[in-house]
C-alpha cells in the first residue's frame, strides 16, 4: 500500500497534487510520502513483537537525511555500509548505539570513525577484517562489538546481481568455517562477540529461502553457545521484496515474515535485528518526469522523457520494471510506447512496448515504486544535474535535496596551472 492516489482525476502524493510540485521544482524529481514510510516501518516493528528487536533501516536504499531523521525519530536504527552513510545517520540524529556497520570492505579509517562516535555492532565479513578491527580497537583502547556474517549457501532465487547468500558471492564467511572464526574472535583484544549475522539477498518474494537460512543460523547459534560464546543477538539482514507491478502476485507481508522468524528463531531468546530497505522505501517514492517528444520510429513509437538512466538506473542495470502512470488519470484509448530518456545510450530505455494512455509533449508521468535505489544510485552522467528530492506530509511538501546549478557542477572541476 502507498499514499499515491488519484483525487479528482489527478495523481496526488498524500494530499499534494504532484503537478503542483512539478511547477514549483521542475522535472524530473523524486517525491516521497511520509505516511507510507511511517506505515511500512511500523509494519515491521509490529510483525516482530513481542520478540525483543531492533529494525535498522538499510540506508543504501534511500539515504536522504530528512528521510533518515523521519525514521530515526520513529525509533529505527540504521544499517550502514560506508563511512559516508555512517555520517548521514549521525547527521540525522540517530545515536551510534542504533547504527550497525555492514559491508565487505570496511577501512581502518571507517572503523576508527565508528568506534569514536559509537556503534551498535560491526557485521564482520572476513578474517582479515576481523584482525584489522581488533588492531584498530586495541590501539584506541576500545571494544568493538561484533557479529560474524555467515554465508549459508542458500539460493535466494532473486536477480544474480543482488543475491548475496550463495557460496560464490563475495559476502560473509562460509558457514562451515564459522565456528573456527568465532574461536579466533574470542582470543582477540578489542573484540566482543555479541551475535550472528546473515543476509542472503534483496527483492525476495518467497519466504522459503529465508527460512532455510534462518534454520542454519539457529543450528549454528546452539553450536556456538556450546563452544562457550555468548550469542545474544541475531542480525537477519533485509531482502523482503515489494510488488513492482499492480498485477503480479504480492510478495509475503511483514506479518508473514515475522511469524516465520518467531517459528524458526524465537526459542533462542535472542534479540532480533532486521535491516529492511526496499520494503520501507520502495513504494514510498515516485519519480516524476515530463514528456519531451513523441517520436515515430520504424514499427514503434518512442516516448522521450526528461528523466534518464542517470536518474533511475534500475531498468538499465537490472532490467527492472516500474509501472509508469500519467499524472492526469485517463480511461481513453492508449498505445504502446518504447519509453526512453535523452541520454546518449541505447541502454537509456525504461520500457519497451509499454501500453500507456495517449501522451503528448508536456504531459507528466510518474514511475511507481521508485523510492528504493533511485536517487541513491543516480549520477551526473552527460553532465545532467542530480534531480530534486521532495518529501510530502499531508498537504505540505518540502525540497529535501535541491537540484544543483550548472555553475555548482562545473566549479567542482579545476584546471591545473600548467594547462
Amino acid at each position: 500500500m502507498d499514499h499515491f492516489i488519484y483525487q479528482n482525476g489527478r495523481l496526488h502524493a498524500e494530499d499534494v497534487d504532484l503537478a503542483e510540485i512539478a511547477r514549483a521544482v521542475g522535472t524530473p524529481f523524486y517525491v516521497y510520502s511520509t505516511a507510507t514510510l511511517t506505515r511500512h516501518y511500523k509494519l515491521f516493528t509490529e510483525a516482530l513483537s513481542p520478540l525483543p528487536h531492533q529494525v535498522c533501516f538499510a540506508i543504501k536504499s534511500l539515504s536522504n537525511i530528512a528521510v533518515l531523521k523521519l525514521l530515526g525519530d520513529l525509533g529505527a536504527g540504521m544499517d550502514v555500509v560506508s563511512g559516508g552513510e555512517y555520517r548521514r545517520a549521525l547527521a540525522a540524529g540517530v545515536p551510534g548505539d542504533r547504527i550497525v556497520f555492514s559491508g565487505v570492505g570496511k577501512t581502518r579509517e571507517e572503523m576508527r570513525l565508528a568506534l569514536t562516535h559509537g556503534i551498535r555492532q560491526f557485521n564482520v565479513e572476513s578474517e582479515p577484517e576481523l584482525l584489522a578491527l581488533s588492531a584498530v580497537a586495541h590501539a584506541m583502547g576500545a571494544t568493538a562489538p561484533i557479529t560474524l556474517r555467515v554465508n549459508p549457501d542458500v539460493d535466494a532465487k532473486t536477480h544474480e546481481k543482488i543475491a548475496t547468500g550463495k557460496s560464490e558471492n563475495k559476502f560473509g564467511i562460509p558457514i562451515a568455517k564459522a565456528r573456527a572464526v568465532y574461536a579466533l574472535a574470542a582470543t582477540l583484544p578489542g573484540i566482543k562477540v555479541v551475535g550472528v549475522d546473515v543476509h542472503i539477498g534483496s527483492q525476495l518474494t518467497d519466504l522459503a529461502p529465508f527460512e532455510a537460512a534462518f534454520q542454519k543460523v539457529a543450528e549454528l547459534t546452539l553450536q556456538l553457545r556450546a563452544d562457550g560464546h555468548e550469542i545474544t543477538r541475531l542480525d537477519l539482514g533485509g531482502g523482503l521484496g515489494i510488488p513492482y507491478t499492480r498485477s503480479n502476485e504480492a510478495p509475503p507481508l511483514p506479518t508473514d515474515y515475522g511469524a516465520m522468524v518467531k517459528r524458526t528463531l524465537g526459542h533462542l531468546n535472542c534479540e532480533i535485528e532486521i535491516e529492511p530497505g526496499r520494503l520501507i522505501s520502495g513504494n514510498s517514492g515516485l519519480l516524476v518526469s515530463e514528456v519531451i517528444y513523441v517520436k515515430e520510429g520504424e514499427g514503434r513509437t518512442f516516448l522521450i522523457l526528461d528523466a534518464a538512466m542517470n536518474d533511475l538506473v534500475r531498468p538499465s542495470m537490472y532490467g527492472a520494471h516500474h509501472d509508469i502512470v500519467p499524472l492526469v488519470e485517463s480511461t481513453g484509448p492508449g498505445q504502446d510506447y518504447d519509453v526512453v530518456g535523452p541520454v546518449c545510450e541505447t541502454g537509456d530505455t525504461f520500457a519497451k512496448g509499454r501500453a500507456l494512455p495517449a501522451l503528448a509533449p508536456g504531459d507528466l508521468v510518474a514511475f511507481r515504486s521508485a523510492g528504493a535505489y533511485g536517487a541513491v544510485m543516480a549520477s551526473e552522467y552527460n553532465t545532467r544535474p542530480l534531480i530534486p528530492e521532495v518529501l510530502v506530509r499531508g498537504d505540505q511538501f518540502a525540497v529535501i535535496r535541491a537540484r544543483p546549478s550548472f555553475d555548482e557542477i562545473l566549479n567542482r572541476d579545476s584546471i591545473p596551472e600548467w594547462l
